[in-house]
């Protein structure tokens, strides 16, 4: 009879719909405790993991339960690529309250994730110098979602922390189409958006997350003119904003339609809104709709989101991709057993 391997448990803090979660929970991890101060994210996180996720702030909670890991993302935008370096932003001090978590339940892994400039920050350093001096083996590294099975390219600072004798980071297993090799054919092609929605309808039916929007007449004109990979400068002159017109600097991805054969770009929480990205469809004109970037962000079609159409969409922007999650809970399977 084959040996029945312990199933692992773990904390996710600062969940928010609870992305990290299952990835996690897909490597047959349990979860048991999770926090954010979003009401809707905890009514989601509660309805597809259990009634364990506290709403509130993380500081006036005491007790938590024993885990063999702790995962999480302290909120960071007061220094996210969207906006300035804000020093005195009270979102820069959370990450104290994620290790208190650590020093009071002594896990043996910890996983921080957050944006990209995390990493060289004085927060990232001292996260890093923090789970240090509690006896971690501790390391990060920017990692792109697309190099896990993910069907955006989406970049996100991973911080392992590991008290097992060894420190694993996740194996790639996929690749950029242009440097992909039959030698190595254990590294797979980047998955794409055909891949992850290509058998939705072109017309949404307003079921579930996949519900059409109305725009007017003028927006789908202006859809109508941006072809595969095209951007807001395929628009004729007659149908450009003048604040393009005059701002002729600027992100070639704003209005921009996404390509079938190629990873999408990251999904933020206003793909709803073709004027923030690349979020056109490749095919249908119209953005992409809610279902569609649940799809790309790598949620499964059975997660269950709540909340108004505004509130699900951050939801879903503000998650890790599944397949990042998962690829990251493997290689702590990996240091436990």
């Amino acid at each position: 009879m084959a040996a029945i391997r312990k199933r692992f448990t773990f904390i996710d803090l600062f969940s928010g719909a609870g992305g990290f979660s299952v990835g996690f929970q897909k490597e047959g991890f349990i979860s048991v405790f999770a926090n954010d101060n979003n009401k809707d994210c905890c009514v989601t996180y509660n309805i597809n993991f259990g009634n364990h996720c506290v709403c509130g702030d993380i500081s006036d909670i005491e007790n938590f339960p024993k885990t063999e890991v702790v995962i999480g993302g302290p909120p960071c935008q007061g220094f996210s690529n969207l906006g300035s370096h804000k020093e005195d932003d009270p979102r820069n001090q959370l990450w104290k309250q994620f290790i208190r978590v650590v020093e009071q339940q002594e896990p043996k892994c910890v996983v921080v994730e957050n944006v990209p400039p995390l990493l060289k920050s004085d927060e990232g350093k001292n996260i890093i110098d923090a789970l240090s001096a509690l006896g971690y083996i501790v390391d990060g590294r920017i990692l792109n979602a697309a190099d896990y099975g993910s069907f955006q390219k989406r970049m996100r600072t991973i911080i392992m922390a590991s008290k097992t004798g060894k420190l694993i980071f996740p194996l790639q297993t996929h690749i950029d189409p242009e440097k992909y090799s039959e030698i190595t054919p254990e590294i797979q092609k980047w998955r794409t958006v055909r891949e992850a929605i290509g058998d939705l309808p072109l017309e949404p039916t307003d079921d579930d997350l996949h519900f059409r929007r109305n725009p007017t007449s003028k927006s789908i004109e202006r859809y109508k003119h941006i072809p595969p990979g095209g951007n807001r400068w395929d628009l004729p002159i007659e149908l450009m904003p003048d604040c393009w017109i005059r701002k002729t600097s600027g992100g070639t991805d704003l209005f921009g339609r996404l390509w079938w054969d190629r990873p999408s770009v990251t999904i933020r929480t206003e793909f709803f809104k073709p004027e923030k990205g690349r979020y056109l469809h490749p095919e249908a004109n119209r953005p992409i709709t809610h279902r569609e970037a649940a799809r790309l962000q790598g949620f499964p079609d059975e997660f269950i989101f709540t909340g108004s159409k505004t509130s699900i969409a951050r939801q879903i922007g503000n998650a890790i991709p599944v397949q990042l999650a998962q690829a990251i809970a493997r290689a702590v399977k990996n240091m436990l057993i």
